[in-house]
């Protein structure tokens, strides 16, 4: 009896750590992919500028164009830098506690703090980009682009950190309960290894 029950609880781990590397895949991919946009961003601004000083003329668009590719970094990307703990974390103090300890302060945070968040951010903006895409609306400047791809950014970013936070909250239970590393000690060689191993296993 007593076996079955770790077989069916190994099972159900290894099925969430799976969903687990899923999630991190989507991050990934997406978080790469969000490269590109700063690349467009960097190009369109050099254009704009160019444009306005060689033959005076610009437009709202071309500008706007700018922020809405800046915030698809910002709120698209938001997962990958969670997925590689590269967001702002307080050193100096995390530092001095256990790995046990460090992990148990973010299963709390995750769990009490940006889960809800982001599911909040998720509930109050999607009627705001569902209202736009309706209406059709368009920027109050002259010449400039309609907004619901703006909006959209909105529930779509604070979505993929939720799933990451979902991700990261799996990792750490699993460490804590010895079945996986410490993915804070070495975040980001854990983050790509899982990847890459995932990959390789989709290959074969």
């Amino acid at each position: 009896m007593r076996g079955s029950f770790y077989v069916w609880y190994g099972l159900f781990m290894n099925t969430w750590l799976s969903f687990s590397r899923a999630i991190d895949r989507l991050n990934h991919w997406v978080g790469k992919a969000s490269l590109w946009l700063i690349l467009a961003t960097t190009l369109i601004s050099a254009a704009n500028a160019i444009v306005r000083k060689v033959f005076n003329f610009s437009s709202n668009a071309y500008l706007e164009i700018q922020w809405y590719l800046f915030a698809a970094v910002f709120l698209l990307a938001a997962g990958y830098v969670f997925m590689h703990n590269a967001h702002v974390r307080i050193d100096s103090l995390s530092s001095k506690f256990s790995p046990k300890t460090r992990n148990w302060i973010d299963v709390v945070g995750i769990s009490v703090v940006l889960l809800p968040f982001c599911l909040l951010m998720v509930i109050l903006s999607w009627p705001l980009f569902v209202q736009a895409y309706v209406s059709g609306e368009l920027s109050s400047n002259a010449g400039g682009l309609i907004r619901w791809p703006a909006y959209f950014l909105m529930p779509a970013g604070f979505s993929l950190l939720g799933l990451q936070g979902v991700s990261e909250l799996i990792k750490r239970v699993a460490y804590l309960r010895g079945q996986g590393p410490d993915v804070l000690a070495h975040h980001h060689d854990a983050a790509e290894s899982l990847v890459a191993s995932d990959v390789r296993g989709d290959a074969s």
